[in-house]
Formats: C-alpha cells, structure tokens, sequence
C-alpha cells in the first residue's frame, strides 16, 4: 500500500477518534421558565378587597392557563400590607400570555389604585422543587 494512502487512513482514523471521544455538548434547553418574584405594598384601607381580587386572578390563571406553573402569594407576618408573589411560567411566550389574559387585566386594572409600591425581580432558576404534600390542600383551592 502506498504510503500516501496510508497517511489518508491513518487522518481519517484519527479525526474518527477525535471527534467520537468528545463529551456531547448539552443543549440549552428551548423552553426555559420564567421565574419572577414580586414585591407589592398595599393600601391598608383596602387590603381585604386588593386580597379578593388577588385570590380571583391566582385562582383563574391556574385553572385556565396552561403555561401557568406557580402562582405562590404570601404577605410579611410583621406586616400585612406587604405582598410577595412568587410566580412561574413554562416560558416567555407563557408569561406574554398570561399578562394579555382578560383576568390578568381585570386584576392590573382593579388594584391599581390599591397598590402603592411593586417591585418585580427577573431571576435565573437554580432549583425548582416542590414536595407533595397534604399541608398544601388547606391552602391550594384550585380545581
């Protein structure tokens, strides 16, 4: 055999190698959620009514829309006034989605008066994990 064929050969056996020995890049996922958290001072004076419809959009936009994975609200023990939301989304087109909603606006348009502050804080997701729990049912009144 000619030792320029042997040269070919032995190029194309080690580009094989080569490339068959390289770890597998991981691709980025297409579908990346969107986790937002949310930080809300309400008016005192108007509390109860800014809770009902709180409770109204949560309860909506977990029943109707798919792309809405959690919708957590919690307020500060040491004062009730302050609001946090902890929300997920499947992703960006979910998120579009859900604040084009009719209940979303019904909400944005009845608490605006209500709301005296909202932060809102885009994170990158680290873990996400949630544990079944019987706990939950006392609070989670989505059908």
């Amino acid at each position: 055999m000619p030792v320029r064929w042997i040269l070919i050969l032995g190029t194309v056996a080690l580009s094989a190698f080569v490339a068959c020995s390289r770890r597998p890049e991981r691709a980025e996922p297409t579908r990346r959620p969107v986790v937002r958290l949310a930080e809300l001072e309400i008016d005192p004076a108007q509390l109860d009514r800014y809770l009902a419809f709180l409770r109204e959009e949560i309860e909506t936009s977990i029943r109707v829309e798919p792309g809405v994975l959690t919708l957590y609200a919690v307020r500060l023990k040491t004062d009730s006034t302050r609001v946090r939301l902890f929300e997920m989304y499947a992703d960006s087109n979910a998120y579009d989605a859900h604040i084009a909603s009719p209940h979303f606006r019904k909400y944005k348009v009845g608490t605006g008066a209500m709301v005296k502050s909202l932060t809102l804080h885009e994170t990158d997701p680290i873990l996400l994990a949630t544990k079944q729990s019987d706990i939950l049912g006392a609070y989670v009144t989505v059908k």
